[in-house]
C-alpha cells in the first residue's frame, strides 16, 4: 500500500511539473495538453522500461548515474555486443539507442534546432518499434507511437524552448529504484495517469465519449470472481476498454502467458493508454489487437472471434442518434435481439447507450464464455423495456451467475450507484447469487467530493461470498431461476432478504398492562397539546395590526 501510494503521489507530481511547462507556452488545457502529457508519459516510461531490463541482462550496466555512459560506450564499440545484447531483449520491450534516451536529450538541449532532434527521437522510435508497438483502427490503418509534440506550439520562436522544458522535467523527474520495482510485479501503470487527468478533461459528466477510470477495487473483485482454477490460451475482450484497468486485473489473474488480450474503443486517448499497459505489463504481443473503432456502429471483432472472457464498464448514456438508425436493420437484428433505445425529443445525450453494449457482450461470447458487466443499478430492477428483456434472456437461458451491487460514490467521477452483472454460459438456473454491497466501504473526502473506499477484507469478503455461494443475512442471497421470475426478473438482493420479525410471548395480564401504559402516555400527550392550543389562541388574539 505505501509503494502504491508512493508511485501515485510522483505521478501527479510528474503530471503538475507537465501541465505547468503547457500552461506557460499557452497550452493550459488546450485540448493538445492532454496528448502531450500522455505521450510524454509513454516516452518516459519506454526509457524506464528499456533500463530496467538492459539492467537485468548486463548488471555491470546498472549504475544510474553512469547507465547512458556506459550503454553509448557499448553501442559505439564496434564488436557487436549491443547487437547481442538487443536480440536478448524480449519482445515487449522497446528497443532504444543510447542517442534516443532521456539523458541524451538533456545533455544536447543546447544544440541548435532542438525541437527538431527532440521530434525526430520520438519520431525514430516509433518507426523502429512500430512492428510492435503500433495500433489499428477499423479501417486497417496502424497509427504512429508519438505526434511531432513541437508542432503543438504555433510560435516557432518558442518550440525549442519548448521542448527543452519537457525534457528538463523529465530529466529532472526519477523513479529510481522505486519505480523499476513496478516493472517486477503486476501493475496497471496508468491508472493513476488517467483518474487524475480524466477530471480535467472529462469534467462535464463523462464527456464526448463518456470515459470512467474503473476503480482498482471493482477491478480486483470482478477478475478475482471471473478466474476460478487453472486457465490457459484464453481470449479476453473489453468492447469499451478505455485504459485497460479492467483487462489488466483480468490478465494478471490468469497469467499474461495464458492469455491474449482483444480490445475495441472509439478513444484514441484510450487506445494509447491500453498500448502503454500492455508494453509495460508484458502483453505486447496482444497490440495489434487493440482497434480504434466504434465497437456498437462498426465492431471489428463482431464476425471474427467469440471470447473466453469480457469485461466492460461501458459508456452509461450518450448521444447515438447520429447511427441509430443503421442499427435498427436485419444485419444487427440477433445481436441487438432485445431492442434499440429510442432518440429522447430532449437529452439526446441521456440515450442509454449501455444496453446496445450489454447486448453485443451477450452476443460475443462463445459457448462456455463468461463476462462481468458495470451497470448503473437501476437496469437490475426496471419494470419493463429493454432492460427487463436482457434480464429475461439471462434466467432463461440459464447464464447468470449473479450480481453485485457496489457502494454508492464508488467511482471518482460519477456519483451513479453501480451494479456488476455476471454473466456465465454455464451458470445454469440454479444457485444464483444476488449481492447488496451497498452498506460497505469508508467514506473518503477527495477535494470537494467524496468517495467510498472498500478495504482489503470487504474486497475478499465480496469475493469468498460469491465464490462460495453463501447466504449472508443483510449481505447476499441465493436463489434460482424460478424464484426470479416470480419477482418479475429482479436482480436486486434486497427483494429476497427474509424479513425476521421477532416474536414475544407474554400473559394477558402483561398485554393488559401494557395497553394501560399506552393510554396513560396518550392522555398525557393530549392534555399537553389541549394546553398548548389554549395559549396560541390567547397569543392570536393579542396580535394587532400596526
Amino acid at each position: 500500500m505505501t509503494q502504491d501510494i508512493t508511485y501515485t503521489t510522483k505521478t501527479k507530481q510528474l503530471i503538475d511539473s507537465l501541465k505547468s511547462v503547457c500552461a506557460n507556452y499557452g497550452l493550459g488545457n488546450d485540448g493538445n495538453e492532454f496528448k502531450i502529457i500522455t505521450q510524454v508519459f509513454l516516452y518516459k516510461f519506454l526509457n524506464d522500461k528499456f533500463r530496467f531490463e538492459v539492467k537485468r541482462l548486463r548488471p555491470e550496466l546498472a549504475d544510474n548515474k553512469e547507465f547512458y555512459q556506459n550503454l553509448k560506450n557499448l553501442y559505439e564499440n564496434e564488436d557487436g555486443q549491443y547487437e547481442l545484447l538487443m536480440d536478448l531483449l524480449d519482445e515487449n520491450v522497446p528497443q532504444l539507442k543510447p542517442h534516443q534516451l532521456i539523458s541524451h536529450l538533456y545533455n544536447n538541449q543546447n544544440s541548435e534546432d532542438f525541437a527538431k532532434t527532440f521530434d525526430d527521437t520520438l519520431r525514430d522510435i516509433s518507426t523502429e518499434n512500430a512492428s510492435v508497438f503500433s495500433i489499428k483502427s477499423f479501417s486497417g490503418a496502424k497509427d504512429k507511437l508519438f505526434d511531432e509534440l513541437s508542432n503543438y506550439i504555433t510560435d516557432s520562436s518558442q518550440k525549442d524552448d519548448f521542448c527543452k522544458a519537457l525534457v528538463n522535467k523529465l530529466f529532472e523527474f526519477s523513479f529510481e529504484e522505486s519505480f523499476e520495482d513496478y516493472f517486477t510485479e503486476k501493475y496497471d501503470f496508468f491508472k493513476d495517469i488517467f483518474e487524475y487527468l480524466v477530471k480535467d478533461y472529462n469534467s462535464d459528466s463523462g464527456g464526448k465519449y463518456a470515459e470512467y477510470y474503473t476503480p482498482n477495487a471493482v477491478a480486483r473483485i470482478i477478475a478475482d470472481v471471473l478466474v476460478q482454477g487453472d486457465v490457459k490460451k484464453v481470449r479476453c475482450y473489453d468492447p469499451s476498454v478505455g485504459s485497460g484497468s479492467l483487462l489488466m486485473s483480468l490478465a494478471h489473474n490468469i497469467g499474461e502467458d495464458r492469455c491474449t488480450i482483444y480490445s475495441e474503443d472509439i478513444s484514441q486517448k484510450s487506445s494509447t493508454m491500453l498500448r502503454l499497459n500492455l508494453i509495460l505489463n508484458n502483453l505486447t504481443h496482444s497490440i495489434p489487437n487493440v482497434i480504434k473503432t466504434n465497437t456498437i456502429a462498426q465492431p471489428y471483432y463482431l464476425e471474427k472471434q467469440k471470447f473466453d472472457y469480457i469485461v466492460s464498464n461501458p459508456p452509461f448514456k450518450l448521444d447515438f442518434s447520429d447511427f441509430r438508425e443503421d442499427l435498427d436493420t436485419d444485419r444487427f437484428k440477433e445481436r441487438f435481439f432485445a431492442g434499440i433505445p429510442n432518440v429522447p425529443k430532449a437529452k439526446k445525450e441521456s440515450m442509454a447507450i449501455y444496453l446496445l453494449f450489454i447486448q453485443h457482450i451477450m452476443y460475443s461470447l462463445n459457448d462456455t464464455g463468461k463476462a462481468a458487466i458495470v451497470v448503473p443499478t437501476g437496469f437490475i430492477t426496471a419494470q419493463s423495456g429493454i432492460e427487463k428483456k436482457i434480464r429475461e434472456r439471462l434466467i432463461d437461458n440459464g447464464w447468470l451467475r449473479g450480481v453485485v451491487s457496489m457502494p454508492s460514490n464508488i467511482f471518482a467521477s460519477t456519483g451513479t450507484n453501480v451494479s456488476v452483472i455476471f454473466i456465465d454460459k454455464q451458470a445454469g438456473q440454479e444457485q444464483i447469487v444476488l449481492m447488496d454491497a451497498s452498506k460497505l466501504g469508508e467514506t473518503v473526502k477527495e477535494g470537494k467530493n467524496q468517495r467510498t473506499v472498500l478495504t482489503k477484507d470487504e474486497e475478499e469478503k465480496i469475493v469468498n461470498t460469491f465464490s462460495n455461494k453463501e447466504s449472508v443475512e443483510g449481505l447476499s442471497v441465493v436463489v434460482n431461476a424460478d424464484e426470479i421470475k416470480s419477482k418479475n426478473y429482479s436482480f436486486s438482493a434486497g427483494q429476497y432478504f427474509k424479513v425476521d420479525i421477532e416474536y414475544v410471548d407474554i400473559t394477558a395480564e402483561e398485554f393488559s398492562a401494557r395497553i394501560k401504559g399506552f393510554e396513560t402516555k396518550l392522555d398525557k400527550l393530549f392534555k399537553e397539546s389541549n394546553t398548548l392550543d389554549a395559549e396560541i389562541q390567547e397569543q392570536l388574539k393579542g396580535l394587532m395590526y400596526e
